[in-house]
This record gives C-alpha cells, sequence and structure tokens, in this order.
C-alpha cells in the first residue's frame, strides 16, 4: 500500500469518467475544507496482509489529521502509485474498512467514487508536514 498524504485548506472534485464497468453510475461534485486528503494505491500483496494495512492505514490518517487539527479526511484511488495493483475488490475493501475505521472514532470521512476519473482541485498547506509519502 503506498499513501500520498496532504493537508488541505480545501480540496474540491468532479466525477469525469466511469473507467470500471461493474461500478454504478454517479455524478458528483464536492468541496472539502480544512482535511486530509489521501491519495492511495493498493498493492497485490496487501491482500494477504489486509489487517495490517488497514491498521497503518488508519493510523498515518489520525496521526497526520492531529497535526493539523482535523477530524476530516478524504480518501481518493489514485493507482499512480506503483506499477502493481491489486484486484479492485481488494483496494475497494481496504478503504471500506479505513472509512469505517475512522468514522468510528469520530472522523468525517469522504471517498471519491471508486472506479472514476476525476477533475480536482487540491490547495495544500506550505508546511513540510503538509506533503508526506508512506508505503506500508
Amino acid at each position: 500500500m503506498k499513501l500520498l498524504m496532504f493537508y488541505a485548506p480545501t480540496f474540491w472534485f468532479k466525477t469525469f469518467k466511469k473507467v470500471l464497468a461493474e461500478v454504478e453510475e454517479t455524478e458528483i461534485e464536492k468541496e472539502v475544507r480544512n482535511t486530509v486528503v489521501i491519495f492511495f494505491h493498493a498493492e497485490p500483496a496487501d491482500e494477504g496482509r489486509m489487517g495490517k494495512v488497514v491498521t497503518k492505514f488508519v493510523k498515518n490518517a489520525k496521526w497526520l489529521a492531529g497535526k493539523f487539527k482535523t477530524r476530516s479526511v478524504v480518501l481518493h484511488s489514485f493507482n499512480h502509485l506503483s506499477p502493481e495493483k491489486a484486484s479492485p475488490d481488494v483496494a475497494v475493501e481496504i478503504v471500506r474498512r479505513v472509512k469505517d475505521r475512522l468514522e468510528n472514532t469520530n472522523y468525517k470521512v469522504l471517498v471519491t467514487p471508486f472506479g472514476y476519473l476525476n477533475e480536482w482541485k487540491i490547495h495544500v498547506a506550505g508546511q513540510s508536514l503538509a506533503k508526506v509519502f508512506k508505503e506500508i
């Protein structure tokens, strides 16, 4: 699992194009303020260690959110961080578990639609910790 994490005073996205036939049709446009945006990339090895991946993913999200005193997290599938990809089912299951665990501890979580290309605008804060890459 690869995580590219940002603290964003503002993050906006809009669905652009559906790229996975098996996902349902949706059109959405949203803007979130004072949030941690996590671009994640699930890899084939993550399937066999899903519990560990979810735990570390959640810990990293909470750690960065804590640094910026926010309880808002955006999760966005971004399959450009590694040459190998997990199956869509694995990626969806990981993000579902991460979302549930964060919401169970009073985080507000937005997951961008899986299986879609999206337009997005992100205003990333200037502090060094506002931009973090993790490999878990």
